[in-house]
């Protein structure tokens, strides 16, 4: 056999090798993708052996702790709490809280050593001025990350809530008792949703009542559609009635508003997008802008009516911040 046959050969065997690899890598890929889309939080978690008390601790916010810090950062700790619940972060707010102030704390000690090494002098207002930037990084940022994160996790559970609702109707019309159907929607539903209702399950299985296991979901969801369905199924558990009818409807009403808030969406989204533009782009220009030029604003901090306008157009951002929330804030 000659030396080109040998070479061909070779070049067909690694072809094949290389189409084998690239099949059986697509075909694992493909598998992993769909058992990922066929279970939610909870039930990969159930199948890793965890157990169901230890799926609740992980998923449900159960690791609160009883520290209630004092005047202002007590407020900020219940804003946290809330935002943390939505978002489905088992963290506790004061510990977020705590990693947030150290994170400050350091880059306000990193950009205050830079400064040092840089030869410029360190005055009140440069001092002041350095703070205000490692607070906006460390601390404003972060949070902004998280409400996002809570802001869509709550949008998710908003469009998936009337699926489940109908998938909840079907199995009490095939039959199924009430408990029996709340359990096929952990099975049915992906994540978030698939989870809460997990929860929900977990919670009757370990002897809470039905409405108040739903209704520490709605309380933790923060969707105002599901508090309507723990008042529906109050109404029907004391009055009687065709709960999958009941249920029906409400989910009728529930799409129905969810297409009137798209339409108050759409008009109002001009409004809302000058108040994101508004309210981001002061704090990124700052930040930009002194991570890129940091003398730009130091060699004129030394200025005497630098600390009272830098003050003033503080609180003339936070103002204008909170303004513009309530009037784009707009309930449906």
């Amino acid at each position: 056999m000659n030396t080109e046959a040998v070479r061909f050969l070779i070049l067909v065997a690694v072809f094949a090798a290389v189409v084998l690899a690239a099949e059986v890598l697509i075909s694992a890929a493909r598998d992993s993708r769909g058992q990922f889309r066929a279970m939610n939080k909870r039930l990969e978690l159930i199948a890793k052996g965890f157990s169901r008390d230890q799926v609740m601790t992980r998923l449900r916010r159960d690791s609160k702790s009883g520290l209630v810090l004092p005047g202002p950062l007590g407020g900020l700790q219940r804003q946290l709490e809330a935002g943390l619940t939505g978002a489905g972060l088992t963290i506790t707010a004061d510990t977020l809280l705590l990693y947030l102030l150290l994170a400050a704390t350091g880059i306000f000690v990193i950009a205050l050593i830079i400064a040092v090494m840089g030869g410029i002098t360190l005055t009140f207002s440069r001092l002041f001025l350095l703070a205000t930037f490692a607070f906006a990084v460390g601390f404003g940022v972060p949070v902004m990350v998280f409400s996002r994160i809570a802001d869509n996790r709550r949008k998710k559970l908003g469009e998936q809530f009337p699926v489940a609702l109908d998938v909840f109707v079907r199995g009490l019309r095939a039959g199924h008792p009430t408990a029996s159907a709340l359990d096929l929607l952990t099975s049915e539903m992906q994540d978030p949703i698939g989870s809460e209702f997990g929860l929900v399950v977990d919670e009757i299985t370990y002897g809470a009542d039905m409405r108040d296991a739903l209704q520490n979901m709605a309380d933790r969801c923060g969707i105002e559609e599901m508090h309507m369905f723990v008042v529906s199924l109050s109404v029907q558990s004391e009055t009687g009635g065709n709960l999958a009818e009941i249920l029906e409807n409400l989910s009728t009403v529930i799409r129905e508003r969810s297409s009137l808030a798209l339409k108050v969406r759409a008009l109002s989204s001009e409004g809302r997008m000058t108040a994101l533009i508004l309210t981001g782009l002061p704090v990124m220009a700052f930040t930009g802008l002194f991570l890129l030029n940091p003398r730009f604003y130091l060699d004129v901090s030394d200025d005497p009516a630098f600390m009272p306008a830098f003050v003033c157009l503080l609180i003339l951002y936070a103002i204008g911040f909170v303004w513009i929330r309530k009037m784009i804030d707009l309930k449906v």
